[in-house]
């Protein structure tokens, strides 16, 4: 495991699923951590347990907000890592207009922040600026198979122009910027109603309801457990790539698969059923990870599925 050292980090959206988790990681290597997040889909309970502790501050402020962000250059900053943005299906298309302002503006003035202190900034895309992918796995290169305007536009293509913006800013101003596309991840401090396929399976089984598999469930995903993206998150600010890079499991599991193993790791009694695939859900996504293995000092997903759903199933064992 990589350490840090005592470094002082924004995260934003450090309330959420994978921003709560980094900011424990940080704190676990030393770093002083301010946490930023307007509760829009994150959580104070996701950092309840980290609010007394002395190198962790917690700010509620929105990233579209230029001006109140602007409150924060007073402060000294040696990292920025910017996750904030709805990133399930449920919660980015409650307000797509706002998905997007967050993505596009959000990462304008996060930037900016990082151009004021010259400081490196870590932004976390998506593979779903892949879409639904022809080429298998997906490489960095690929410039996808996307629709610009369907009902996860707001969402994909406010990913894509905030990829468009750390480059120009990188290009124009020199800011120090590293891209990451997340592929599907999982662990404790998932929310139970955020609509994504393991928390949904888990929950449902957990509750004895039906397991809700969309089309028959051939449509491949790749899980990577939340332990691992955060070492490959710390690898990649610790690095000097620039471009975009995969961080994800190259592990395809199919969606039914991963229904039955839900089923037998939780012993429910629920059944399975099936429902209508959701307009431009992909048919398959997995990583090509060769550029994460080579620039960051080998990285690769440790965490077995099975693991990894064991540790997922007891969170919310306790959530429930």
């Amino acid at each position: 495991m990589m350490k840090i050292g005592c470094k002082c980090i924004f995260v934003s959206g450090g309330a959420g699923f994978v921003g709560s988790n980094l900011c424990e990681r940080l704190l676990h290597d030393g770093c002083h951590v301010i946490c930023i997040d307007n509760l829009y889909t994150g959580s104070l309970d996701n950092i309840k347990t980290l609010l007394n502790n002395p190198n962790f501050e917690f700010r509620q402020i929105d990233v579209a907000d230029r001006e109140a962000l602007g409150s924060l250059k007073s402060l000294h900053v040696d990292e920025i890592y910017h996750l904030a943005c709805p990133a399930s299906p449920v919660h980015y298309q409650k307000d797509a207009v706002y998905t997007t302002r967050v993505s596009v503006e959000g990462t304008l003035n996060m930037l900016e922040l990082a151009r004021y202190f010259h400081c490196p900034i870590l932004y976390s895309s998506t593979s779903e600026v892949y879409g639904n992918p022809l080429t298998h796995p997906q490489r960095e290169d690929y410039l996808g198979n996307v629709n610009t305007i369907g009902p996860r536009a707001c969402y994909d293509e406010g990913k894509r122009c905030a990829e468009s913006l750390c480059t120009d800013f990188h290009r124009q101003y020199g800011v120090d910027v590293r891209i990451i596309r997340i592929f599907n991840t999982y662990g404790p401090k998932m929310a139970i109603d955020d609509g994504r396929v393991i928390s949904n399976f888990i929950v449902q089984a957990l509750q004895g309801k039906d397991i809700t598999v969309n089309g028959n469930g051939n449509q491949t995903r790749s899980f990577m457990y939340i332990d691992d993206l955060l070492e490959g998150m710390v690898r990649v600010m610790a690095s000097k790539y620039h471009s975009p890079i995969n961080l994800g499991n190259p592990a395809e599991v199919s969606v039914l698969d991963l229904a039955h193993k839900v089923l037998e790791l939780t012993k429910s009694s629920s059944e399975i059923k099936f429902q209508t695939l959701p307009q431009d859900d992909p048919c398959r996504r997995c990583p090509d990870i060769s550029l994460a293995r080579k620039n960051l000092d080998g990285w690769k997903p440790k965490v077995s599925l099975e693991k990894g759903l064991l540790k997922t199933i007891d969170y919310f064992s306790q959530k429930i």
